[in-house]
């Protein structure tokens, strides 16, 4: 039996003001960011994690480094990484933009999967490369407990993954600033046994 937490990286500037990053940008915790880490830290470091699993992106990372700093091993899964929100990355939120995700999301809503922004990813092309992250993490049969810090929109598809759901599931995970998803694997399924947890945030 493997226990997987999943959890989304801490708060960034970007996220505070309500604006995608992606894959495209690649931010670092801001000072709430560094205190929901050390949060979640403080109350799951008495765990003895076998593996961590990142995004190539460093806010992922930042968010369970007093855990690599521990010693424990570490790997960076691009597959991990965030949905490529292509030409809206990093914009300012504006009417256009609004209308532009509300639009899209109705889309992804109504099982269309291959629906993208220009120069971004769909939610099918995603689930690739999640799928490809899965299989590197599962094929080590040592490591029965591990980490992985991920991203919002990446997080929820995963867990529809996991949970062998239709994509459009994802709206049903919902997900803060790290937020935790505690599975576990018994070699054939994945079942939560923790939903969205934000009990560390407390300490904050």
């Amino acid at each position: 039996m493997k226990e997987i937490y999943i959890i989304r990286h801490g708060e960034t500037d970007l996220n505070k003001r309500g604006i995608v990053q992606g894959r495209g940008i690649d931010s670092d915790l801001n000072q709430t960011g560094i205190n929901q880490a050390n949060a979640f830290y403080n109350t799951y470091k008495h765990i003895k994690f076998d593996h961590i699993y990142v995004s190539n992106l460093k806010r992922t990372q930042q968010t369970v480094q007093k855990f690599i700093d521990n010693g424990i091993a570490y790997t960076k899964l691009s597959g991990l990484d965030e949905l490529a929100w292509g030409i809206w990355e990093g914009q300012p939120v504006t009417e256009k933009s609004q209308q532009a995700f509300k639009e899209i999301a109705e889309k992804w809503l109504n099982g269309n999967y291959d629906a993208k922004f220009d120069l971004g990813e769909s939610p099918n092309e995603v689930s690739i490369r999640l799928q490809d992250a899965l299989f590197k993490i599962l094929s080590n049969k040592n490591e029965e407990r591990i980490l992985v810090c991920m991203h919002g929109r990446a997080l929820r598809l995963f867990l529809c993954l996991l949970e062998k759901k239709p994509l459009s599931s994802m709206i049903d995970y919902p997900h803060k600033n790290t937020t935790l998803y505690k599975l576990l694997y018994d070699g054939k399924s994945f079942k939560i046994v923790d939903f969205n947890s934000t009990t560390h945030l407390d300490l904050i």
